[in-house]
């Protein structure tokens, strides 16, 4: 899933949920559009949060795996110049 939708997905789904359920509650036409406002800025901010904290995530593991690379290619090389007695 592209991340740079999420947040805007999150909150249009909120969105319409609390549609429906203002529709069904017969809430007055204020009500209803103070409650999707509201609705709308809070999930925005959590799926900008989410966004946030996954592309974090792929960061640091990004940053582990280069890490990892490099201490292996190391590995090799001490292997190499040494001479490998195994092979």
């Amino acid at each position: 899933m592209n991340r740079k939708t999420m947040p805007l997905i999150l909150m249009l789904v909120a969105g319409a949920i609390t549609c429906i359920i203002t529709l069904t509650n017969t809430y007055t036409v204020l009500e209803r559009l103070i409650a999707l406002f509201v609705v709308l800025v809070v999930f925005y901010f959590l799926g900008s949060a989410l966004r946030w904290t996954l592309d974090y995530f792929d960061r640091e593991n990004e940053k582990k795996r280069q890490e990892e690379e490099e201490a292996e290619g190391e590995s090799e090389n001490l292997e190499e110049e040494q001479g490998n007695p195994e092979v």
